[in-house]
């Protein structure tokens, strides 16, 4: 299960940080990542770490948004400086886990947190 926090409203050029929660029993965790979704629009990805530890961000957001995880409490943050009013979204944290017990590894999504940016 996972469970993303830390959304809410701030004025463009604020900050917030998300934070993403992986709980159960699991095995071991291939790679996590950050989507958003705004109205009227697909889901995309913001920033993900693969199961390399390699570190991905869409261009829109390097330099303001940075990714991080504490591997031994199984959990990934987001922190985005500098915001603006197009990263108004709903953010979904996502992860490859293998549960404990399992031979393989599967998709598994948080709830979202919705992220306001007013201008």
């Amino acid at each position: 299960q996972l469970q993303a926090s830390g959304g809410g409203l701030v004025q463009a050029g604020g900050s917030l940080r998300l934070s993403c929660l992986a709980s159960g029993s699991i095995r071991s965790i291939n790679g996590m990542g950050w989507y958003r979704q705004a109205p009227g629009k697909q889901r995309e990805l913001v920033a993900r770490i693969t199961s390399d530890g390699s570190l991905d961000y869409r261009d829109s957001v390097k330099g303001r948004f940075t990714i991080s995880a504490a591997n031994t409490k199984n959990t990934m943050y987001l922190q985005m400086n500098s915001l603006k009013p197009e990263d108004t979204a709903v953010y979904y944290c996502n992860a490859a886990i293998r549960p404990v017990g399992r031979i393989t590894t599967s998709d598994y999504w948080g709830q979202g947190t919705l992220v306001t940016v007013s201008s």
